[in-house]
């Protein structure tokens, strides 16, 4: 017995060495796709070439498609989550009078007819040329393959879909309230998928995505009155028109031809995204970096003053986000009236195109953002949705804020912070280890992913300092472009430029629902010195920034590192005073140390001036001699 326990312990730690040791790898999927849209009945057909690279060291016998459209029916599990939801999203249920009399909130899907509904049907799936075998279960297809793929080998899947756009219920529709006919979002068969967790076939239940780096090419056959925006390059600009021919072109179509195909190449990416309407205005800006920024929005005098105002805007914007996380790769982005809320897609954004200017570039901020936080650095948006949602919140709110010149806020973030504060007094926080489709409520979910997401980084900025998380943000970049980094990740990024350990905070503040408070405790005279006490009160750990002031106007701070980060991070504040003081461990709750002055002669104490340390009872921070 003890002879077979000795190898399986040996054969433990040779499969754990060997996981540890492990090489990065990522699929690969290049995508050629030619579709034709019926403009009148909303339904389309086309074919698909995908060419799979599998880079992983698994043999796959079985392959998972996403097939979004089919979630826009009534009892798909979009439509389920919206009847069990407490809180379902407004945009997606009605409110109607129910037996009762009493007013009801009904899910916008289960009311869609036959020809409203979303579908998108796969026939003819080859495997190099061999028929394989398919299911369909909701959103998601399921191939078993006509023969394994090996590791480092290719092999290429052909098949022909039927698809409707349904009724603009979320993201994806046509004829939605801003009178955009035709947002194409995860319109086509999405190969899901495969890491080192393994296959990521989520059924799509209205939240976010992630998807294979890939090539896409794809040709689109539309009546010619419509102009479209999206991801990729055209490829023929100058038989197509539409305000993509260059300057001095006068396009000329062939007199009987009713409709135009367009092609497009996107390198690079994880989706193709398309938007469609007759009434678009199409204005190219150069941005930085000899980007083309274009815009596409309803030739609408109400709106078009503010797009007008919104495109030198977007090019400071993007030039911010160069300089704060890295260069943005491609030479194109545009920004599209989509016409429900707004959402990223590679090279693009769908987003509502009405109301006040300020509504529109706080949204076109954001997407942007996810050009960097999403399209570049493409983490799991399912899994791990504050990377992604709250990441970019961080870059908007520093790039608006950026854009307020002289009228700058000292705490960007301060907003987001009491968000956190009210989702942790409501007693609905979960973890951000929870799937973003199993969150209990979607506002909990919201500000989990986009405020306390957003509270990592400038948190972060508190506990190993700003010009270390300015540093970090662009090694994450660098490391971790065209990749699909973890949470370890960033924390790993973030410990190889500062030095300190940050294992605590990454499982403290993503992986638990602990919280941060501590306060002062005491401030007793002893021998004409005062002595502060402090004490940790909630679970989670934090080094502590500490500002005395003084009766005389004056005032410096003392810094107390946390132990288990052996690290002391720079002074934030070089022209005052710091007193680095000995390191608190989490195991002591309480802790105490003498200022070399009369407490007579104290004015304030207070910890963490910065407001940056989510401490969720701040009113224990503050101590005032009276």
């Amino acid at each position: 017995m003890r002879k077979i326990i000795l190898l399986s312990f040996l054969s433990f730690g040779l499969n754990a060495a060997f996981a540890q040791n492990a090489p990065y790898w990522q699929q690969h999927a290049d995508y050629k796709m030619e579709v034709s849209m019926d403009v009148k009945n909303y339904l389309y057909k086309g074919k698909q070439e995908l060419v799979y690279t599998n880079n992983s060291p698994d043999t796959l016998r079985k392959v998972f498609y996403h097939l979004y459209p089919n979630a826009f029916q009534p009892g798909s599990e979009m439509d389920a989550r919206l009847h069990s939801i407490k809180d379902p999203d407004g945009r997606m249920v009605t409110k109607v009078k129910g037996a009762d009399g009493k007013e009801v909130k009904q899910s916008r899907i289960e009311t869609l007819k036959p020809n409203e509904i979303g579908f998108l049907k796969i026939t003819n799936f080859k495997q190099d040329g061999v028929t394989a075998q398919t299911r369909t279960s909701g959103t998601i297809l399921e191939v078993t393959l006509a023969k394994p793929i090996l590791p480092n080998s290719k092999t290429t899947f052909t098949l022909d879909f039927d698809g409707q756009v349904p009724v603009q219920i979320r993201r994806s529709g046509r004829n939605n309230t801003e009178g955009v006919a035709l947002s194409m979002s995860q319109w086509y068969p999405k190969l899901a998928e495969f890491d080192f967790e393994g296959w990521h076939a989520d059924p799509y239940i209205a939240r976010e995505f992630h998807g294979v780096w890939g090539n896409f090419d794809v040709k689109i056959t539309i009546d010619e009155d419509y102009t479209i925006g999206g991801s990729g390059y055209l490829q023929d600009k100058n038989q197509i028109g539409h305000g993509y021919q260059d300057a001095g072109v006068t396009v000329v179509y062939p007199k009987k031809a009713k409709t135009l195909t367009w092609h497009f190449i996107a390198p690079n990416v994880h989706d193709f995204t398309w938007a469609a309407d007759k009434a678009y205005t199409h204005d190219v800006v150069k941005g930085p970096n000899d980007v083309d920024l274009h815009f596409f929005y309803k030739n609408d005098p109400k709106t078009t003053e503010n797009w007008k105002q919104l495109e030198p805007l977007m090019v400071k914007v993007m030039d911010y986000y160069n300089h704060k996380v890295g260069p943005y790769p491609y030479k194109q982005y545009s920004f599209i009236q989509g016409g429900d809320g707004g959402m990223e897609y590679a090279m693009c954004t769908l987003m509502l195109g009405s109301g006040k200017l300020e509504g529109i570039l706080g949204t076109a901020t954001h997407e942007l953002g996810h050009s960097w936080f999403q399209h570049i650095l493409a983490s799991n948006e399912s899994k791990h949705p504050w990377m992604d949602e709250g990441f970019t919140t961080y870059i908007e709110d520093s790039a608006l804020n950026e854009l307020k010149g002289d009228k700058k806020e000292e705490n960007p973030f301060k907003g987001a912070y009491g968000a956190y504060y009210q989702l942790v007094n409501s007693g609905k926080e979960q973890p951000q280890t929870t799937h973003g489709d199993r969150y209990d409520e979607n506002r909990p979910y919201s500000i989990s992913s986009y405020v306390k997401g957003c509270i990592f980084l400038s948190q972060l900025g508190y506990v190993i300092g700003q010009e270390n998380l300015d540093a970090t943000l662009k090694r994450y970049f660098n490391d971790f472009k065209f990749k699909h980094p973890t949470p370890n990740d960033i924390k790993r990024s973030a410990e190889r430029v500062s030095g300190a350990e940050l294992d605590w905070y990454l499982i403290d503040w993503a992986e638990t629902a602990n919280t941060i408070d501590y306060g002062i405790k005491d401030v007793a005279d002893n021998a004409g010195k005062a002595t502060v006490t402090l004490e940790r009160i909630g679970r989670m750990p934090m080094p502590i920034d500490l500002k005395v002031e003084y009766t005389d106007g004056t005032s410096e701070t003392f810094y107390i590192p946390l132990r288990m980060m052996n690290f002391i991070k720079p002074n934030p504040n070089p022209n005052v005073k710091r007193t680095v003081l000995e390191d608190w461990a989490w195991a002591q709750s309480n802790y105490s140390f003498i200022i070399d002055k009369n407490k007579t002669v104290i004015k304030k104490i207070t910890i963490d001036p910065s407001g940056l340390m989510a401490d969720i009872k701040p009113a224990n921070n503050v101590f005032e001699v009276k």
